[in-house]
């Protein structure tokens, strides 16, 4: 017996996978909107950047859970699922089914597993006070507070571990012991993009970004949030800050925000094939044959 459940459609891969693409043609074909889970597209004014989709894009299907916060108003996980929970199911009643696309891993889980992360409110006044302490500091003091989570978070990720202490002092447990499942109430259909040419797909992008003016969004960023806000330390922020710092040339940056990429679309590998169980897309025909799986999945 066919299941009653909506059908959701989940497009994910690796950065610069050509994600966005395949996912205007799907949703055209199936009068769709898309759900972008993408952890930096939701900020306003990071566009370049991040690969944000262009207005023309987004004039030709509209793209939801795009510029939701300003870049100095991060948002945490549990926030993010419940926008992109109702979302959803608002799409789903109007369209019947939903799409999702991204790279982002933890977000993606956290709308196809049904991830619940703690619900501890953002604390203002505490983010202030660890914002003064520096990152290495509260680095420090997460490895001391909670080993666990410390463990599972880069010293460098400012954002995680502020939400990881945050949690911590909230509730005096682990934010690692508080992340339950409960399933979501749709079927989720699992869709993977990784081409061969990955590569130079990565070194494309991140010269367009330059010659499309990461640099300028880059001092526009900062001059209006100052130079150490965390998000201009991802990806090819933290390369164009140094270029106007003067630390690097054009080049120098260019060459190093492709090696990150890289290294980025390499992490991102490893979680979709750990994490989600996706039907992968061959090169020669991937729109063809992501519509031959969406049939069957709809029966």
């Amino acid at each position: 017996m066919a299941s009653t459940k909506p059908l959701v459609i989940v497009l994910l891969g690796p950065t610069a996978s050509g994600k966005t693409e395949l996912a205007i043609e799907i949703a055209e074909q199936l009068n769709l909107n898309v759900h972008n889970i993408d952890s930096r597209q939701i900020y306003i004014g990071m566009d370049i950047g991040t690969a944000k989709p262009t207005k023309e894009q987004q004039k030709k299907i509209p793209h939801l859970l795009i510029d939701l916060h300003q870049p100095n108003q991060p948002i945490n996980l549990w926030e993010f699922q419940k926008k992109a929970q109702l979302s959803l199911k608002d799409n789903i009643k109007e369209k019947g089914m939903g799409l999702l696309v991204g790279g982002s891993g933890l977000y993606l889980k956290a709308l196809t597993k049904g991830l619940k992360p703690p619900k501890v409110p953002p604390q203002n006044h505490l983010r202030k006070q660890l914002d003064a302490l520096g990152q290495s500091t509260c680095y420090q003091l997460l490895k001391a507070a909670d080993p666990l989570a410390s463990s599972k978070i880069s010293p460098t990720d400012e954002i995680r571990t502020q939400r990881a202490l945050e949690v911590f002092y909230a509730t005096a447990e682990s934010i690692k012991t508080q992340q339950s499942t409960e399933p979501p109430p749709w079927r989720v259909l699992e869709i993977g993009l990784d081409p061969k040419n990955l590569r130079q797909r990565i070194i494309n992008r991140t010269q367009q970004m330059y010659s499309n003016g990461l640099i300028a969004e880059t001092k526009q960023l900062s001059i209006r949030y100052g130079s150490n806000l965390p998000m201009l330390q991802t990806i090819g922020y933290k390369e164009a800050l140094e270029v106007l710092q003067e630390k690097l040339e054009v080049s120098e940056a260019i060459e190093r925000t492709i090696k990150r990429t890289h290294k980025l679309a390499k992490r991102q590998r490893t979680w979709f094939r750990r994490q989600h169980q996706p039907h992968w897309l061959k090169d020669d025909e991937p729109m063809k044959e992501a519509m031959k799986l969406i049939q069957a999945g709809l029966g």
